[in-house]
C-alpha cells in the first residue's frame, strides 16, 4: 500500500495553450517539482494532493500517476515488461478496466495493437496467479490505464480520474456544439478577470461560460458536482481522506458579482437555465433572451465580456463576416471600459470585426485551431484614452 505522505510523480493533462494556467493552479493547491510540457504539467505530491488534483483543479483533463517505465522495442519484450509490475497491487480480478494509448515510435505503429498487448499481458498474470481475469469494459470500466510510448520508452500510468474532468456534472442538456468546461475554465483565466466585476457572455448558448465563470468568482471547485473519480475504485482507496477534502471548512465566497448571459435562443437560455440551477448557480447568473445585435449593458460601467460566437460553419462566407463586422461595432458602440475576449476559429471572419487586438493566444476548440484575442474598448478614442493617463 502506498502511505499517504509518500510522494511520487504525477502528470495532469489539459488543452494546448493552457499548459501555463495549469502550472499556476497547481502551484497554488501545493503541488511540487512542477514541470510543464505540451498538453501536460508534471508534478510531484501525495495521496492527499492528487486527490486535491482532482477535486479542485479547473483546466486539468486528467490525473496521471505513473506506475511503470521501460523501454521496448518489439510486441514480445513490451508483453515481458508489462508482466513484471504486480497488477494485483492496484486491482483486482472483479475491476473492470480500460486501456487509452497514444504512441509515437518508429518500433510500434499501431496504438490500438499496443493497447491490445498490454491488455493481454495484465489479464495472462492474473490467470496466472489466481484462475481468473478481470474483464476489459470501453465504456465505463473501474480502472482506467495509460500507455504512452516514445520511440522505445514506455510508460503505464493509472488514471486517477476516470471520466474526464471536463465532465463536471452540472451540465444536463446541451446546445449544438458545447464549449468544454474546461476550455471555458482556462479561456476565463487567461482573462486575469478578479471574480468581481461584471461578467458577460452575449451569446451564451448552454451557459458553460457562465457557470465556469460563478465557479471562479464564489471559489466552488469542479469537484464538488463529480459523482466518481477514478481512484475511488483502486485498492489504496482512502475514503477518509477524500471526505475530509469535501469537508473542509468551504470556500464559497458570497461575493456581489454580476455575471450576466445572453442568447438569441430561447431554447438556449432554457438549457443554460437548467444547468445553472443543476450547478446550484442559477441566483448568480442572470440570463436573458436577446439578440447580441440589440444589446447594450446597463449600469455596467466596466467589465469583462468572454464569448465563443460562431465560427461560420453553417453559415455562408457573406453573412459570418457581416456578423462579425456587426460583432465590432457593438463592442466598439455598446461596451465601453470593457476588455472583450473571444474565440473564434474563423481568421478571416475575425479581420471583419474592426478592432485592433491587445493580445492574441492560439487555443484549440477540439480539433479546432482557434485565436483568443482581446480586445480593450476605449470610450473615446484609444489616444484619448492614454494622454488622460
Amino acid at each position: 500500500m502506498v502511505k499517504t505522505d509518500e510522494k511520487f510523480k504525477m502528470v495532469a493533462k489539459t488543452f494546448k495553450g493552457l499548459e501555463e494556467v495549469l502550472y499556476k493552479e497547481l502551484k497554488g493547491i501545493g503541488a511540487t517539482s512542477i514541470k510543464k510540457g505540451i498538453r501536460m504539467v508534471e508534478f510531484e505530491g501525495d495521496k492527499e494532493m492528487m486527490y486535491r488534483a482532482n477535486f479542485y483543479l479547473r483546466t486539468a483533463l486528467r490525473i496521471l500517476k505513473p506506475i511503470a517505465e521501460f523501454k521496448a522495442q518489439d510486441e514480445d519484450e513490451l508483453y515481458q515488461a508489462v508482466k513484471k509490475t504486480d497488477w494485483s497491487i492496484f486491482f483486482d480480478v472483479k475491476s473492470t478496466f480500460a486501456i487509452d494509448s497514444v504512441v509515437n515510435s518508429k518500433y510500434f505503429s499501431h496504438s490500438k495493437y499496443v493497447a491490445l498487448k498490454v491488455k493481454d499481458a495484465i489479464v495472462d498474470q492474473f490467470r496466472d496467479k489466481f484462475g481468473k481475469r478481470p474483464y476489459v469494459e470501453t465504456d465505463d470500466p473501474d480502472i482506467r490505464l495509460s500507455v504512452h510510448i516514445t520511440n522505445d520508452l514506455c510508460t503505464i500510468s493509472l488514471d486517477s480520474s476516470g471520466e474526464s474532468l471536463h465532465k463536471r456534472g452540472y451540465r444536463i442538456k446541451a446546445t449544438k456544439a458545447p464549449l468544454n468546461e474546461v476550455l471555458a475554465a482556462g479561456m476565463i483565466l487567461l482573462t486575469g478577470w478578479d471574480g468581481k466585476s461584471t461578467f458577460i457572455d452575449p451569446m451564451c448558448g448552454s451557459g458553460t461560460i457562465l457557470i465556469e465563470a460563478a465557479m471562479i468568482a464564489h471559489k466552488i471547485p469542479p469537484g464538488i458536482y463529480r459523482k466518481r473519480f477514478g481512484f475511488e475504485n483502486w485498492n489504496d482507496f482512502d475514503d477518509g481522506l477524500l471526505q475530509t477534502i469535501y469537508d473542509e471548512d468551504s470556500q464559497d465566497e458570497h461575493v456581489n458579482t454580476t455575471i450576466l448571459g445572453y442568447d438569441v435562443s430561447e431554447v438556449a437560455i432554457r438549457i443554460a437555465e437548467e444547468n445553472c440551477k443543476n450547478a446550484g448557480l442559477h441566483r448568480m447568473i442572470s440570463l436573458q433572451v436577446k439578440d447580441f445585435e440589440q444589446l447594450v449593458p446597463e449600469n455596467t460601467p466596466q467589465g469583462v465580456v468572454v464569448t465563443n460566437p460562431p465560427y461560420g460553419e453553417r453559415l455562408v462566407k457573406d453573412e459570418i463576416e457581416v456578423f462579425y463586422k456587426m460583432m465590432g461595432d457593438q463592442f466598439k458602440n455598446n461596451f465601453p471600459n470593457f476588455n472583450v475576449w473571444l474565440l473564434s476559429s474563423n481568421m478571416q471572419a475575425i479581420k471583419n470585426i474592426g478592432l485592433h487586438p491587445d493580445h492574441k493566444l492560439t487555443l484549440y476548440n477540439g480539433p479546432l485551431e482557434c485565436k483568443f484575442l482581446k480586445y480593450s474598448i476605449y470610450q473615446g478614442s484609444k489616444k484619448g484614452k492614454n494622454s488622460k493617463m
